[in-house]
């Protein structure tokens, strides 16, 4: 099994969410995130005052899929998060080791 963290841009996310859903994904999470990559961020003016904002706003999405999906949910999450501007975002890919589900006990793939 595979996690698969995606950092994207906010208004990309009904994208990304509709192209998983339609591909049968069945879940997944979205986390409001900040931070930087060769954007560096930006200077914005406040009141007359301009200060450097380093950080980001961008929006994290963790879906966990069994191996033989992970290729195929890495390729919808990039198509459809793309835009083709700096900025777009990163994918990563983690080893998963055991996923449980609460409710019933049942584990492994069965539990995704």
């Amino acid at each position: 099994m595979k996690m698969i963290t995606a950092v994207i841009k906010h208004f990309k996310l009904d994208d990304v969410r509709k192209a998983l859903t339609d591909a049968g994904v069945q879940g997944m999470t979205v986390v409001d995130v900040k931070g930087f990559g060769r954007q560096k961020g930006y200077v914005e003016v406040y009141r007359g005052v301009e200060y450097e904002v380093k950080f980001l706003p961008k929006l994290k999405i963790e879906v966990a899929v069994p191996d033989d999906k992970a290729e195929e949910v890495i390729n919808i999450i990039a198509d459809a998060a793309r835009t083709g501007e700096i900025g777009d975002g990163k994918i990563f890919v983690y080893n998963l080791q055991e996923v449980v589900r609460i409710r019933t006990g049942e584990r492994g793939r069965e539990a995704i």
